[in-house]
């Protein structure tokens, strides 16, 4: 029974940034995917890239960080699996991107119905992830320029929307915090406790 884990720097493991040019990467066993994974004995598939957003080409870093432009070929590559998890959102919230927090939400609704469609007839159990609000300060402080108020609200759309499509959910903003280093990346203390929180989680949707 594989798990997919599909999401951005913070499943990647990106360090919180003093700098940026910094580009430190915990180590994989500090990672929540890895973390999850030992806490459930269950085959862990990690499929973070910084700054992947949902569906929308970076004007600055290029296309290749669209989610929903290079999931197909992922969950290919992957298939079967019993579970896809999507952590993504927070890129969504750059200055450039201009979206709502309901926008975001409707492009992980878009996210999940390809997961859905794509696997069918049998198509694994989805469980979207809503981040941490984050906070404008550090070196990606003008980069989220105005996405800290929009964060906040973020949850609550996402948990709206998996309810009318009936998506598995979880808060990561009831688990952890964002670094008051970058506003962005999390701690390795968060690692962990994300790591574990959507053990349980997993646990309840796949038993």
């Amino acid at each position: 029974m594989t798990i997919l884990c599909f999401g951005d720097s913070n499943t990647h493991g990106t360090m919180p940034m003093p700098s940026l040019d910094f580009d430190g990467r915990f180590g994989h066993e500090a990672r929540w995917p890895s973390v999850m994974a030992k806490a459930l004995g269950r085959e862990v598939i990690a499929e973070g890239h910084p700054g992947r957003t949902t569906v929308h080409d970076d004007p600055m870093s290029g296309p290749h960080r669209n989610g929903i432009a290079v999931l197909p070929s992922l969950l290919e590559s992957h298939k079967p699996l019993s579970l896809v998890i999507v952590k993504l959102g927070t890129n969504d919230l750059k200055n450039c991107f201009h979206v709502s927090p309901a926008d975001i939400a409707f492009c992980l609704e878009r996210i999940a119905g390809l997961i859905r469609s794509f696997l069918a007839p049998k198509p694994p159990q989805v469980l979207i992830v809503a981040p941490p609000p984050i906070l404008e300060v550090g070196c990606l402080a003008e980069m989220f320029a105005g996405g800290a108020e929009k964060s906040r609200q973020l949850a609550p759309a996402i948990q709206t929307m998996c309810t009318r499509i009936g998506a598995h959910f979880l808060d990561a903003g009831s688990h952890i915090a964002v670094s008051p280093i970058d506003g962005i990346h999390y701690e390795a203390e968060a690692q962990v406790a994300l790591g574990l929180a959507l053990a349980a989680k997993v646990r309840d949707i796949l038993g």
